[in-house]
């Protein structure tokens, strides 16, 4: 075996993923992102609440746990180099090609962007209007899938939609009242429009990262997908390590942990558990999108926002208002919707392919079975070779007896011509 043959067949050992596999990885990831999607800005608002002040550090934690992913990518490089037939010589390091390196730093870029408009809006803003501005971010995903990817919309997603909307203008009855005690208007509305250009640039992220799968031109595995999310994450982080260097935020750490409110400890507990939180939401929301679309994160995080809402109600002992009980049934609603008309499609698409088999089945059994072989056709296949075999037995017969002749006036031409060579 070449090299170019290991190296393929160890890039079959990443890519062989049975559809029950696929569907685990889906509902592994849907968990990881409804867990970032809840605890992310939880944690984030902990920390600003109890006297953090620094933006560049907290959009900084959003991607900084991207580490962990390399150690993910080493133990699947390890079960490559394990796994039978494969040579550990010629064993793929990295998959990702410089098309979708260069996609993935652009895509990093953004999202560092992104994760810096997010703490403006939450440091500014109560966890209840951050998470309604937010929920916006499914009519960006929906509007940006429809331009890149050519997102199909079906009844049902385009109530899950609908639904999931209304579920956002219902909390938004409630905004009014929500300006914290000191904050001015102009740093009030800093950090709504901030976090609705958050809302807009995620919205347009996630289908980028599908677009990127789909012109790729290599095959998208689940190895790909975790080498594309450190490098998003990698670049991103360095993008806030920019401005935390900027802001001298590395050297305020130190002081600002000091004068934590839950203590020194509780500090640095604090920005590692938000670390963790948020490198699950970045790694199921690509999940996701590679395990289905980009649509379908989309309408996770949605959902899942008035759930964060109850939890902040729990935890922060924020007021919870008929409005929040309202979207909380429309977004539930909204992702049922969604879900049901994917079973439905699903269901629609395994009816037509088993019609299709049978009917091909059918087919072939009446061409098969349609006509019984009797006896009397038996009998008129053997009158028929019988009479083929006879037919050209006869030409073989004539042919024969006409070279005979033909070489017996030759003969006589011959005896004759000496005869008369002879006399004279």
């Amino acid at each position: 075996m070449d090299s170019r043959e290991e190296v393929v067949a160890t890039s079959v050992v990443a890519t062989k993923v049975s559809p029950s596999a696929k569907k685990a990885l889906l509902i592994l990831n849907c968990i990881l992102l409804s867990v970032g999607n809840c605890g992310g800005p939880l944690i984030m608002r902990l920390y600003f609440i109890h006297g953090g002040n620094r933006v560049w550090l907290s959009a900084f934690l959003e991607t900084a746990g991207w580490p962990f992913i390399v150690v993910v990518l080493f133990i699947l490089y390890i079960y490559r180099r394990c796994s039978k037939g494969i040579s550990t010589a010629s064993t793929t390091v990295v998959y990702m090609k410089p098309r979708v390196f260069f996609a993935a730093v652009v895509i990093g870029v953004l999202t560092g962007l992104d994760d810096y408009l997010y703490a403006c809006g939450v440091i500014r803003l109560p966890i209840s209007t951050t998470l309604l501005i937010i929920a916006s971010q499914l009519a960006f995903t929906a509007f940006f899938a429809f331009l890149l990817v050519k997102q199909k919309f079906t009844p049902y997603t385009v109530n899950a939609v609908v639904l999931l909307t209304a579920g956002a203008a219902v909390l938004a009855l409630h905004t009014s009242s929500d300006r914290p005690n000191g904050e001015s208007k102009a740093e009030y509305f800093k950090g709504f429009f901030l976090t609705v250009a958050a809302a807009a640039l995620y919205g347009f992220v996630l289908p980028l990262v599908e677009l990127t799968y789909n012109k790729a031109n290599q095959a998208i595995t689940y190895t790909l997908v975790l080498e594309i999310q450190m490098v998003v994450c990698l670049f991103a982080t360095i993008f806030c390590s920019i401005g935390m260097i900027i802001n001298n935020d590395f050297k305020a750490i130190l002081s600002e942990s000091k004068n934590f409110g839950l203590g020194e400890t509780s500090y640095y507990i604090v920005l590692c558990t938000s670390a963790i939180f948020w490198q699950c939401f970045f790694l199921g929301a690509i999940g996701v999108v590679f395990c289905a679309s980009s649509l379908l994160s989309g309408i996770i995080i949605a959902v899942f926002l008035p759930v964060t809402e109850a939890l902040g109600v729990i935890f922060y002992k924020e007021p919870f208002q008929v409005e929040k009980g309202v979207a909380l049934v429309l977004s539930l609603w909204g992702f049922t919707s969604y879900f049901y008309g994917e079973y439905k499609g699903m269901k629609k698409k395994k009816s037509e392919e088993k019609s299709s088999l049978d009917r091909s089945k059918e087919l072939a059994q009446v061409n098969y079975s349609s006509e019984p072989f009797q006896v009397e056709k038996g009998v008129a296949l053997v009158l028929s070779l019988w009479g083929f075999t006879s037919y050209f037995y006869g030409e073989y017969k004539g042919m024969k007896k006409k070279k005979s002749e033909e070489q017996s006036s030759l003969d006589r031409s011959k005896d004759l011509a000496q005869l008369n060579y002879s006399s004279v």
